[in-house]
């Protein structure tokens, strides 16, 4: 799969000339900004064989409503061109490790209500070419579904557009336990509207939330594809890349976050799981 590897974070790659920049080791070259903690975010912590260290993400001051949330991403509002290769794409896969750290969902600081709770908890994405730091070609993360939160695969295929969620049948807590490192992945198809989780390389129950053809793919033209345009950017532990607004922070650690042009197999996706375990 390394050709359609197009961008790839291991958190051990720091910019020479800024250490607050993740150097990517897929073939798009995508630096990535860790977001107002800097050089501190990476953390000496071990997903799997071979690593060292990982992301720290977090919401910080739970109380004050700002953006000092510690997240990573990268964000243009004309689009991101080095991550062309999602343009007009017909799949995407997501794929890292992510462990919880510690409170899940994150009070929400934009709230006067203490008892209020972001209803979403922000793991990894690629944003649509028409995103103001939200909305989504492609994200894995946790969002409430009719009243309960839920590991979910989210995706769009038309800017604009409606998205679809596929979410998993699992309680969230049984997928991610408390400090435990465990292996997600994500695939989008945007020729079939299908799209499929996986938890240590084996597939999830689950179940799509909107029914009919919200990705409007019924019909010619075939095949259908996203729309061609650049993504504006990735966001990781949270929305809004560019700081303008803390959201749906996670309280969490991510490790070898891998996105691809194409729709992996069911196959490669446990191979890659027992690659590096």
């Amino acid at each position: 799969m390394r050709r359609h590897l197009i961008a790839h974070y291991d958190f051990e790659h720091p910019d020479p000339a800024n250490p607050a920049t993740e150097r990517d080791q897929g073939r798009s070259g995508t630096g990535l900004t860790l977001i107002n903690g800097g050089p501190a975010m990476r953390v000496p912590d071990r997903a799997h064989r071979g690593s060292r260290t990982a992301l720290q993400v977090q919401q910080v001051s739970p109380a004050t409503a700002g953006n000092d949330d510690w997240k990573a991403g990268v964000y243009s509002p004309t689009g991101v061109p080095s991550l062309r290769a999602f343009n007009g794409v017909r799949g995407v896969t997501i794929m890292g490790w992510f462990k919880m750290t510690g409170q899940n969902p994150s009070p929400n600081s934009n709230s006067a209500n203490p008892d209020d709770f972001y209803g979403a908890i922000g793991l990894a994405g690629i944003l649509s070419g028409t995103s103001q730091g939200h909305d989504v070609r492609a994200l894995l993360e946790l969002i409430t579904v009719n009243g309960e939160m839920r590991v979910v695969a989210l995706g769009r295929r038309v800017d604009g557009a409606s998205s679809q969620t596929f979410a998993a049948s699992r309680p969230w807590q049984e997928i991610l336990p408390q400090n435990e490192w465990v292996f997600l992945a994500a695939t989008f198809d945007y020729d079939t509207a299908a799209m499929r989780l996986y938890r240590n390389g084996r597939p999830l129950d689950g179940f799509y939330t909107l029914t009919g053809d919200p990705w409007t793919v019924e019909g010619p033209p075939e095949p259908d594809l996203a729309s061609p345009s650049d993504p504006r950017g990735i966001k990781i532990g949270g929305s809004y890349p560019q700081n303008t607004r803390e959201n749906n922070p996670c309280n969490c650690r991510m490790d070898s976050l891998m996105f691809l042009d194409r729709i992996a197999t069911p196959g490669q996706i446990l191979a890659q799981y027992y690659l590096v375990r």
